[in-house]
């Protein structure tokens, strides 16, 4: 892989990673305790005074809660492999499969550039 693909490659996982950061910071807050760990924010209810109403609205927001957990842990892991490959170009490891260590074919890169494994080893 030429210098030039490589940087365009780069590019493209910066941005996603940006992306993904930003997308993440509308519903969840970044855990500084623990890296690359994001924890979805809990609605905050004030209890709306006993209401059916106020327990309905506080059921949904319990609700919502549950579902954004698991789009935040498929962030986390892309934003894991994706702070993987940044590391392997830093490191000039990039594109080499974490298995048999043969190189990935650059079609697949240029697809998936987080990629870890060539095809035959996935």
């Amino acid at each position: 892989m030429n210098k030039t693909e490589l940087k365009k490659i780069k590019e493209k996982l910066e941005k996603e990673k940006n992306q993904i950061e930003k997308e993440l910071s509308k519903f969840a807050k970044r855990d500084d305790k623990v890296e690359g760990d994001w924890d979805t924010r809990f609605p905050k209810w004030d209890g709306g005074g006993g209401s059916s109403s106020s327990m309905e609205i506080a059921a949904d927001e319990v609700e919502e809660y549950i579902n954004l957990l698991p789009l935040e842990h498929i962030f986390e892991i892309r934003l894991k492999n994706i702070n993987s490959a940044l590391g392997k170009i830093k490191k000039k490891k990039y594109g080499l499969c974490e298995k048999c260590g043969k190189k990935i074919h650059a079609d697949r890169l240029n697809i998936y550039p987080e990629a870890k494994f060539c095809l035959p080893c996935k």
